[in-house]
């Protein structure tokens, strides 16, 4: 449990710090530093409160300066001054649409729009809001070095990113996306921090050899002094949930925390994530993003659990993936099975105590029965699919928007919870690419040479049909390529497409899901969906369209279902 010095609101204060095993600990700022004084559990305080918008940093036994850990605010970059900020939390929200069922749109910050800000995202939600979407999912905000990235080399969990606007501008999107009914879910990374500007080892015992991750060294969860480390992840969650006014939170790579404590980490977030609901009278989702296909993930922490809510689903997307584009390397490889979309559709996991080729093991375990799977988060793109290949390209330029439609069509209306991949629905000519914007010479060039091995070989020629030019994720222009082109998605198919993805979205809260089938039929592939049914043709020649009364058509305002496209009719 936090003790009362940790649970002090961060940048806040006497701003709190802890750092067990320093003899001094001074606060620094720019006109000159000062001793802080010892409390309890390892704890320093600064002896005065500071005003908003004070810049400061700690030295530990006359190392340093340091950022501070918690800090709320790195106006000048990760590894420079921290800065306190206002006191203030948000009052409680509206009620928003729930988020598991609903519609999630994935977006990142830094290419939504060409100002790459919170405040130009937050311009652009009436857009999201008239698609039809329920929550808007950022990708990480955490300060992480450079100005442009992905976020998930953030180094300061509690520091909204200062080029997207910082904590101020991000309560402002939060305020938008709430008067315009659309709840907020963001992407939180506990399973590690990025390499640059990562200083929290000089406070203490925050990692352990005992765990490594692809990243390094894990966090100490179940070593000695592990509490206040614990209480430093589960705090960032609370923060975001309390003061910056969030109503879910989406956990990255839940599989690369490990933690052998009695209580995992995971299991105590979820608990005290429910008293924090009481507390804050509305509800708190946690979703987690977990590659162990085990329902375990779902089930509740007193049955053994780690009582998230929900948990994204890679088997589906992968299955549809297969089915039509039919790329089969690396780990589509099983999916070209020809029973794997029927079994996702039905069982959720693909692999499900079967083996997997790609992983050389059996792995997974079946779905508990009567498991809801609109606890499951499905999607035919977001940023690790689209932003993992080689070029960032999206499925829908290896697509036809014939088939792009019907795919879309398969995602939406079936028995998950949809999330889409910004600028998916209207079928952007914009990838969406990995890039980076490291400082450290070393680290840039190795993340550089890194990506080009990861594309060389292994199948890719064959994918783009010839060599391939991987995009350098250090080049600024990799992240210009990224941003979404706004007003292509008013002209032709794109509009099009945009119309199209509504529709669907229309149907899908007109139509509960009250029962769902997918498979096989004369046509091609049936969805059943309550009282609708989708019909996607595989076919090379037209076929009629079904009986019953059509609601929808892709191609718009077809007479006949073509190649690779969909109605969908009411029985």
């Amino acid at each position: 449990m936090m003790s009362e010095t940790a649970s002090l609101l961060p940048g806040c204060g006497r701003v709190p710090v802890w750092a067990p095993h320093a003899e001094r600990v001074e606060l620094a700022r720019p006109e000159g530093r000062e001793p802080m004084v010892r409390a309890d559990d390892g704890w320093w305080l600064a002896p005065q409160e500071l005003p908003a918008g004070s810049r400061y940093a700690f030295v530990l036994d006359g190392a340093g300066p340091f950022p501070d850990p918690r800090s709320p605010f790195q106006p000048e970059g990760v590894s420079s001054w921290s800065m306190t900020v206002e006191a203030v939390c948000p009052p409680p929200a509206t009620p928003t649409p729930r988020v598991l069922g609903g519609v999630l749109y994935e977006l990142h910050v830094g290419t939504f729009t060409p100002e790459g800000t919170l405040d130009a995202a937050a311009a652009r939600l009436d857009h999201v809001r008239d698609l039809g979407v329920d929550t808007v999912e950022l990708m990480p905000v955490a300060s992480f070095p450079g100005r442009n990235g992905w976020g998930y080399d953030g180094v300061a969990l509690y520091s909204v990113h200062a080029a997207y606007g910082g904590p101020d501008a991000y309560r402002r999107f939060v305020e938008a996306a709430h008067d315009r009914g659309l709840g907020v879910c963001q992407d939180l990374v506990l399973n590690h921090l990025g390499p640059q500007g990562n200083y929290l080892a000089q406070f203490g015992p925050y990692f352990t050899s005992r765990h490594p991750t692809p990243w390094g060294e894990g966090f100490n969860l179940d070593g000695d002094d592990c509490a206040a480390v614990r209480d430093y992840l589960i705090g960032a969650a609370h923060y975001l949930y309390a003061c910056l006014g969030v109503d879910a939170l989406r956990l990255d790579a839940v599989h690369a925390i490990a933690d052998d404590s009695p209580l995992h980490l995971l299991a105590e977030l979820s608990q005290r994530r429910h008293e924090w609901t009481a507390r804050l009278g509305r509800d708190l989702t946690l979703i987690a993003e977990s590659d162990l296909n085990d329902d375990q993930m779902i089930t509740p922490v007193e049955r053994g659990g780690m009582g998230m809510d929900g948990q994204w689903d890679d088997d589906v997307h992968h299955a549809l993936h297969v089915a039509f584009t039919g790329e089969t390397h690396g780990y589509y490889s099983d999916f070209a099975d020809a029973g794997a979309l029927e079994k996702v559709y039905g069982e959720a996991f693909f692999h499900n105590g079967t083996y997997s080729s790609f992983r050389g093991r059996d792995w997974g375990k079946p779905l508990s029965p009567h498991t809801k799977l609109d606890r499951f988060v499905v999607f035919t793109q977001n940023h690790d699919q689209v932003g993992n290949r080689a070029i960032g390209d999206r499925p829908h330029e290896k697509l036809s928007l014939i088939e792009a439609g019907s795919q879309a069509a398969l995602c939406l209306l079936g028995p998950f919870t949809p999330m889409l991949f910004m600028g998916e629905e209207w079928a952007t000519s914009t990838p969406f690419q990995f890039f980076t914007d490291f400082s450290d010479a070393d680290l840039a060039q190795a993340v550089s040479e890194g990506r080009l091995r990861e594309f060389s070989g292994h199948g890719w020629e064959e994918i783009y049909s010839g060599s391939v030019t991987v995009p350098d994720p250090q080049d600024h222009s990799t992240r210009e390529a990224s941003v979404l082109t706004w007003e292509e998605r008013c002209d032709g198919p794109h509009a099009d497409m945009l119309a199209w993805y509504r529709r669907l979205i229309e149907l899908r809260r007109a139509y509960p899901c009250t029962m769902h089938e997918l498979k096989r039929c004369e046509e091609g592939l049936s969805l059943s969906r309550g009282d609708l049914t989708v019909v996607v043709s595989r076919l090379s020649e037209d076929r009629p369209l079904p009986e019953g009364r059509v609601l929808a058509t892709w191609p718009p305002e077809s007479s006949s279902l073509v190649a690779g496209g969909c109605v969908v009719v009411e029985r």
